[in-house]
C-alpha cells in the first residue's frame, strides 16, 4: 500500500469538516468554501480533491447548523386537524411527494383539531427554522393568528385561513354542497336534510349554504331544508348523534347530504340500528370522495374531490409565497360518485 492510498475513516459519529481537509491536504477554510457553495477561489485540481475527500470519508453537512446560521431551511411542516381521515392522509402523502421532488423534507403533525396543540406544534416548528407552513383544516387560535399577522408562509387546505386573505387549496364547497342538492333533488327528494357539526368551519358553513341555496333556486322553500347538527369533533359522532334526531318512526328523511363522507358513516350506523335501508329508505350524500368509500361505503354518493392531486398545487403556492407574491386562492374540481350499491 502506498501513501496516497485513500484513508477511509473507520471511527463512529459524525465526520468533521477537518477529517475531510486532512484526506484532502487543504485547509479547513477551503473545505468549509467549497462545502458552502463557494468555489469561485478554488482550483479544478482543489475542487477535485476534496469533492472526492467528501465521498471517501463520507462526509454529510450539517443541515440543521447551516439552517440556523442562514435562517433558511429545506423543512416545511404541514400541520393536519385528523390523520385518522383518510382524506387527510391522502393529502399529507401528495404534499410530502410534491415537496420531495422539489428538493424539500416534510414535517408532518396531527393536531387533532386542538387549537392549543395546534399552537404548541406551530411554536415547535419556529425553532426548527421551519421555512413554511401547510395547515390542512386549521383552527382559530391565537398561535395561528400570530403567525399569520406576522406574514409566515402558509398555505391553507380544506378551510381557509381564519386571520384574513391567505393563500388556500381547496373545493369549492359552494358548488360541491349545490351539486349534492342537485343529485337528490334530480330523484324526487324534494324534502332533504343536510347534517352538519354545530362547531362550524368555512368548509361547513359554504357546503350547507351551497346546498340550501340550490334547493330554492330550484323553486322549493328554504324550509323544506331539515338542518341537523350535533357537537362534537369527530365527525363519525356528529354524524350518528345527529341522526338520532331521524331516529322517531316516520322522522328518517328520503334524502340527506352529510358535509363530510365521515359524518354520513356516522349517518350509516344510526341508520342500520333503525332499521333504515341505505339507499333504499334513504339516500345519502356526502361530500370528500374518501378513498376508502368504494370498498367500505359502497351505499355512499359522494362529491368527489380529488385530494391526491392537491400536492402540486400546495407546493406551487408556496414557491409563489417564498417568491414574494401575494397570496392566491386554487379551488379544485370535483365530480359526483354515485352509490355503488342500491
Amino acid at each position: 500500500m502506498t501513501d496516497d492510498t485513500p484513508r477511509r475513516r473507520k471511527g463512529v459519529g459524525p465526520v468533521s469538516l477537518s477529517e475531510v481537509a486532512v484526506q484532502a491536504g487543504v485547509s479547513i477554510s477551503t473545505v468549509s468554501r467549497i462545502v458552502n457553495g463557494e468555489t469561485r477561489r478554488a482550483s479544478p485540481e482543489t475542487l477535485a480533491r476534496v469533492r472526492e475527500a467528501i465521498k471517501t470519508v463520507g462526509y454529510h453537512p450539517n443541515q440543521l447548523g447551516r439552517a440556523l446560521r442562514s435562517r433558511e431551511s429545506r423543512l416545511v411542516a404541514m400541520l393536519a386537524a385528523n390523520l385518522d381521515n383518510p382524506v387527510m392522509a391522502t393529502l399529507a402523502a401528495s404534499t410530502e411527494a410534491a415537496l420531495r421532488q422539489a428538493g424539500y423534507t416534510m414535517i408532518l403533525c396531527d393536531t387533532h383539531d386542538r387549537p392549543e396543540l395546534q399552537d404548541d406544534y406551530l411554536n415547535a416548528m419556529r425553532s426548527q427554522v421551519v421555512q413554511g407552513y401547510v395547515m390542512v383544516a386549521a383552527q382559530p387560535s391565537d398561535g395561528l393568528r400570530d403567525f399569520v399577522e406576522r406574514g409566515a408562509p402558509m398555505v391553507f387546505v380544506s378551510r381557509r385561513s381564519p386571520f384574513g386573505t391567505c393563500a388556500f387549496v381547496g373545493p369549492d364547497n359552494l358548488a360541491a354542497g349545490a351539486a349534492a342538492a342537485d343529485y337528490l333533488l334530480d330523484r324526487g327528494i324534494d324534502a332533504p336534510a343536510v347534517v352538519f357539526p354545530s362547531r362550524g368551519s368555512s368548509t361547513t358553513r359554504e357546503r350547507v349554504q351551497g346546498f340550501c341555496e340550490r334547493v330554492v333556486a330550484r323553486g322549493l322553500s328554504a324550509d323544506r331544508v331539515r338542518r341537523v347538527e350535533a357537537p362534537g369533533i369527530s365527525h363519525l359522532e356528529i354524524g350518528y348523534a345527529a341522526a338520532a334526531q331521524f331516529a322517531a318512526p316516520g322522522a328518517w328523511p328520503r334524502g340527506a347530504m352529510c358535509i363530510s363522507d365521515q359524518v354520513a358513516y356516522g349517518v350509516h350506523r344510526m341508520a342500520r340500528e333503525s332499521g333504515i335501508r341505505v339507499p333504499g329508505d334513504c339516500e345519502l350524500v356526502g361530500i370528500d370522495g374518501n378513498p376508502i368509500n368504494a370498498w367500505l361505503a359502497p351505499w355512499l354518493t359522494s362529491v368527489e374531490i380529488p385530494h391526491q392531486d392537491f400536492g402540486p398545487v400546495i407546493v406551487d403556492l408556496m414557491l409563489s409565497l417564498w417568491g414574494g407574491a401575494a397570496p392566491r386562492e386554487r379551488l379544485m374540481p370535483h365530480r359526483m360518485a354515485a352509490a355503488l350499491a342500491t
